[in-house]
């Protein structure tokens, strides 16, 4: 690999990943931060301040994966509550991940702009939540019920 063809990415956590051009291009937000350095043979560091490091070795996963053949668009609404039903073996497995894991990835696809992993990653928050009812899924994001918000405002 060539200087010209490498990128370091650089965490919120001061850490650094060298990624190859096209492969950190999977992200728009990347893209245009390189738009003006094409005949630059320097190693460019772009910092995210918005993704830990654990989440942007996950994201960089992903671009590896999806440089060459994107994913394919998701047909919605889901016909499954089983994501493997839904994207590939591959898209599937990725997003195996702890729920605190999967809602930092989606942050991070946001920031980043990376559309495919933006769906990806709600699409997998869809599946969690479907078939599920208010009050499961107000246990299962820890989000207070309406009267339990109220009673709090009262109390104090």
């Amino acid at each position: 690999m060539t200087a010209s063809t490498k990128v370091n990415l650089v965490s919120q956590d001061g850490d650094s990943f060298e990624v190859a051009r096209d492969v950190a291009c999977v992200s728009e937000l990347v893209k245009a931060m390189l738009a003006d350095d094409e005949g630059d043979d320097t190693v460019r560091e772009i910092p995210l301040p918005n993704v830990k490091s654990p989440v942007l070795a996950k994201v960089i996963e992903f671009c590896n994966h999806h440089h060459t053949t994107p994913m394919e668009e998701i047909e919605k609404p889901l016909k499954s509550g089983d994501m493997r039903d839904v994207v590939s073996e591959w898209d599937a497995a990725f997003v195996e991940v702890e729920q605190d894991t999967l809602f930092e990835l989606i942050l991070a696809a946001n920031y980043m702009d990376i559309k495919s992993l933006l769906d990806l990653s709600c699409a997998k928050v869809a599946t969690l939540i479907k078939g599920k009812t208010s009050d499961e899924i107000r246990t299962m994001f820890n989000i207070e019920a309406p009267a339990e918000g109220e009673a709090v405002t009262i109390e104090s």
